[in-house]
């Protein structure tokens, strides 16, 4: 695949983008099977008391400059889950790669005749990297999608690929590899000692610009916010 990775991707013998997606043409189960997984989990934002839990899903979390894991320094992430099993989300910027989207196609056993475009391939956080999603706005379902809220909704089945390759697909996308996750009670941990923050998710943040910039631009919200 003629894939241009994003600068600082390091790549191995071995393509990083054709081994995971290679297994995204399998993943089509339910969503919700993997939004349920007992380990998975996502981050949150303002700190909560001992006694309460605010649940994130549908916002977005975003890191503090104080929030030093490689894993997530100036991340943004979609809440897909939070609840007392955990949580889970899609960091969404964090570009990988960039490439044709006849090319993803082909690279997932799928058929490419008629597709046209472009695709920015993202990595979503590190547990699971050959796990695919597309998180998109919500004008677009199939039998593998599921509605978050904020008129946003993930979709896991190759389908929606060809969707957006002809020009049927959701009106906004981001196509992710991989999700973070954290178990109960680690997000509220986190946020406790200042790590995240929360906003309102907003699709200018998530679909549009630089995605260098998204956190620069979630982080001038919280300012507004407070």
């Amino acid at each position: 695949m003629r894939f241009e990775f994003a600068e600082g991707i390091r790549v191995t013998n071995r393509n990083p983008v054709t081994e995971r997606l290679k297994l995204f043409a399998g993943l089509r189960r339910s969503v919700s099977a993997l939004l349920f997984l007992g380990a998975v989990a996502v981050a949150s934002p303002q700190p909560l008391a001992a006694e309460e839990t605010e649940y994130l899903k549908g916002q977005l979390l975003v890191a503090t400059p104080e929030l030093n894991d490689p894993n997530f320094i100036e991340t943004v992430i979609f809440m897909i889950e939070h609840d007392e099993h955990g949580a889970m989300g899609l960091v969404i910027n964090r570009p990988l790669a960039k490439g044709p989207i006849a090319d993803l196609l082909k690279g997932l056993g799928a058929e490419s005749e008629d597709a046209g475009g472009e695709i920015i391939l993202h990595i979503g956080g590190p547990v699971e990297p050959q796990k695919a999603f597309v998180l998109h706005s919500d004008d677009y379902a199939d039998k593998a999608t599921t509605v978050v809220g904020s008129g946003l909704a993930v979709t896991i089945d190759v389908e929606v690929v060809r969707a957006i390759a002809r020009g049927k697909g959701p009106r906004q996308s981001i196509f992710v590899l991989g999700y973070a996750g954290w178990a109960p009670g680690q997000l509220e941990a986190e946020i406790k000692v200042g790590g995240w923050f929360s906003i309102p998710a907003e699709a200018k943040i998530i679909f549009d610009g630089d995605p260098k910039t998204k956190w620069e631009r979630a982080l001038a919200r919280q300012k507004v916010k407070t």
